[in-house]
């Protein structure tokens, strides 16, 4: 976690993205010369200084997730000095948002898959997804454990992070529709545009295919649903350019009529999503919604699969626990 923590007067707010090391450094640099004196309601200002800082070093990576967790910062700074929710400020469309249950990872047991998956079902959770791709010839078979783990009534997803053929795809989406599987994410790589289309057509009635994690810009976002190669766009506020950036392709969504889900960090995505119309639901993924309960009060858990912003407490709601965040901190 690369954590930004902004002060206006006696307001203190925060903002963060998943990041390597040299994300903090750079991120660093760029509140020293661009933020810190700012106006903090000249918002879209700071940040058309802070993307044409990283226009040399590229608009993706390290270099925009540096401004993302900067943006996120700004927005819930704006909304901390209005004493409103982040949700408010934006403009609220619902009082809460849908989650699935996200890990399943390769290196799981069955065991360990059926205890994970089965317990999101147990506690309400209407959908789960599980990763898949480590092992292409062992995979339906993992599949199969998942879904006798959640049960009929509870939706199956799987994510292979790009690990297959187009031609592995398409015989395996066939083959986990034997067990409802509704969602295949990134089936082959993100930037293969024209694979994801090619699987998007071939693959079982009631099947989404699903990508844009990896999405920067809001550029790659129109590229990607411009080439038809998603039924369901995702976008990560802590990646894209922060809020503004998610903002960005909500309104793509919006313009295309497309669903759009959000990737990760949950905690940074509750406001968001509760604003921004085409929004169907959030990823409550089990490794950052571990960091986000260790490092902030205010983590808001999932109550039948459903997360729900606090309005009794202004920004995104959250505090850090100083302490318990300290013995993780690393040195710039």
């Amino acid at each position: 976690m690369v954590l930004v923590q902004l002060e206006c007067g006696a307001v203190h707010a925060l903002g963060y993205t998943y990041a390597d090391h040299s994300t903090a450094v750079l991120a660093s640099r760029l509140l020293n010369e661009i933020v810190v004196g700012s106006d903090a309601f000249s918002h879209g200002a700071t940040l058309q200084r802070l993307l044409a800082a990283i226009r040399n070093l590229g608009e993706t990576g390290i270099a925009m997730m540096a401004v993302s967790a900067i943006d996120n910062a700004l927005w819930d700074l704006r909304a901390r000095i209005v004493s409103v929710p982040l949700v408010s400020l934006l403009g609220q469309v619902r009082t809460s948002i849908p989650v699935y249950g996200s890990g399943g990872f390769t290196t799981y047991s069955d065991k360990q898959l059926t205890r994970q998956l089965g317990g999101w079902a147990e506690q309400g959770f209407s959908m789960v997804k599980m990763k898949i791709g480590s092992q292409p010839e062992r995979d339906p078979e993992r599949v199969i454990t998942a879904r006798q783990a959640i049960g009929a009534n509870c939706k199956l997803f799987v994510d292979a992070n790009g690990a297959y053929t187009v031609t592995q795809a398409v015989e395996l989406a066939h083959c986990f529709a034997q067990q409802s599987v509704s969602w295949f994410e990134e089936p082959v790589s993100s930037d293969n545009l024209v694979g994801l289309d090619q699987i998007r057509r071939r693959a079982p009635l009631g099947m989404d295919i699903a990508a844009g994690e990896y999405g920067y810009t809001a550029w790659y976002f129109r590229r990607m649903l411009d080439a038809q190669a998603v039924t369901i766009l995702q976008a990560d506020c802590t990646r894209c350019g922060g809020i503004s950036g998610f903002l960005d392709a909500a309104s793509l969504c919006w313009a295309y009529n497309i669903p759009l889900s959000s990737h990760c960090g949950p905690s940074m995505h509750l406001h968001v999503c509760c604003a921004v119309p085409r929004a169907i639901h959030m990823e409550f993924f089990h490794d950052h919604a571990r960091i986000e309960r260790m490092f902030f009060d205010g983590f808001c858990e999932p109550r039948e699969g459903q997360m729900t912003p606090d309005l009794s407490r202004p920004g995104m709601g959250l505090e850090l626990k100083t302490q318990d965040a300290e013995k993780f901190r690393v040195s710039l």
